[in-house]
């Protein structure tokens, strides 16, 4: 059997006017994550780490945000066909950690849903989802982004 490990890390910008949409989960706050497709950066961070464990590139080279096809795109379809890549298919995750850093809105609410829409979508009881502040440093801090971090190991023959 062979292991293997990616990490994972993306951004987006708060604006009003969109959702705030992390792990598949709509969270109600005045503002939200700005991107091509739904910006859920934790999801996007979590889907880096498994192309990366699988030296498949990222989600920027298999769903390019000048491709009309990923407007508006639900990531949680998108980890689905993350995980049905040639390059991923042979692999199964054995565990997800992934840190959503946000000053607000907060994420314990939301925090357990979150992990059983991951847990269900990877198919791995071993999904964790934590949030932490910079304390107001940064432009995470000042409320004008979120960011998001994810490691995976990935087990196959």
């Amino acid at each position: 059997m062979s292991f293997r490990i990616g990490q994972g890390f993306d951004v987006h910008r708060l604006v009003e006017g969109r959702p705030c949409i992390l792990c598949g989960v709509e969270i109600p706050y005045p503002k939200g994550l700005l991107g091509h497709s739904d910006a859920d950066a934790a999801s996007h961070a979590l889907m880096d780490a498994i192309l990366g464990a699988a030296c498949a590139g990222d989600i920027g080279q298999l769903f390019p945000d000048k491709d009309p096809a990923y407007k508006d795109a639900d990531s949680m379809e998108l980890l689905k066909k993350v995980l049905a890549h040639p390059s991923v298919a042979p692999y199964r995750v054995v565990n997800a950690d992934i840190t959503i850093i946000a000053q607000a809105p907060k994420i314990a609410p939301y925090r357990e849903e979150m992990q059983e829409r991951l847990r269900a979508a990877l198919h791995c009881d071993a999904v964790s989802v934590k949030a932490t502040t910079t304390e107001k440093l940064g432009f995470t801090g000042r409320g004008e982004g979120i960011a998001a971090s994810a490691v995976v190991l990935l087990a196959g023959q």
